[in-house]
C-alpha cells in the first residue's frame, strides 16, 4: 500500500503541494477499512468461522489474558447481541471445538465460556501483531495530532450511527 495521496479530482495528478481535502481524507479512510477488513476475512476464513464468532473469541481470550471469567451473558453484553443469538453461537463455536462450557465454581447453575484450539490462538496472535503494528504507526504522533484523529473518528462513528439510527425509523 503507497502512502501517496489521491485527489479527488479523477484524471489528474497534482504536485506534493496540492490541498488534501476531504475527499481524499475519506477515500485513507476506505482503504484503511477495506484492509482491516480482509484482515478480519482472512482470520475468520482459517477458522472457518463467522464475524461474529471472531469478535467472540477474541472477547474469551482478552478475558483469559486478564484473569477474568465470560459466560454467555457477559458475551451477549460484549458483543450487543440477543441471549438467543448468543446461545446459537456459542452451541456453534462448542461444536467447531473453538470453545468450551465448564460450570461456574461460584454459581451451581452458571456456565463459564472458555477459548480452546491452537490453531485459534495463532490466528488471534496474528490479530494481537496487527494490533501491536498499529499501535507502533500511531506512536510518532503529537498528542495534538492524536486527538484530532481521535475527534475525527468518534465523528465518522457518530454519523454512522445516525445513518443506522434514521434508517431503522424509516424502515
Amino acid at each position: 500500500m503507497t502512502s501517496e495521496v489521491t485527489t479527488s479530482a479523477a484524471g489528474f495528478w497534482y504536485g506534493k503541494d496540492s490541498r488534501v481535502d476531504a475527499v481524499d481524507v475519506l477515500n485513507a479512510l476506505r482503504r484503511y477499512r477495506t484492509a482491516e477488513s480482509s484482515a478480519q476475512r482472512r482470520a475468520r476464513e482459517s477458522l472457518g468461522i463467522g464475524e461474529n464468532a471472531l469478535l467472540a473469541l477474541r472477547v474469551l481470550l482478552d478475558a483469559e489474558k486478564t484473569g477474568r471469567t465470560v459466560n454467555a451473558k457477559d458475551l451477549a453484553e460484549e458483543l450487543e447481541i440477543t441471549a438467543a443469538s448468543t446461545s446459537a453461537l456459542v452451541d456453534r463455536l462448542v461444536r467447531s471445538g473453538h470453545v468450551v462450557r465448564h460450570a461456574d465454581p461460584h454459581d451451581r447453575r452458571g456456565v463459564i465460556l472458555t477459548a480452546t484450539g491452537a490453531s485459534m490462538r495463532d490466528v488471534m496472535r496474528v490479530l494481537d501483531e496487527l494490533d501491536s503494528r498499529a499501535v507502533e504507526a500511531t506512536e510518532h504522533l503529537s498528542d495534538d495530532e492524536m486527538a484530532t484523529i481521535i475527534a475525527f473518528l468518534d465523528q465518522m462513528a457518530r454519523v454512522v450511527d445516525d445513518v443506522d439510527a434514521v434508517q431503522g425509523r424509516s424502515a
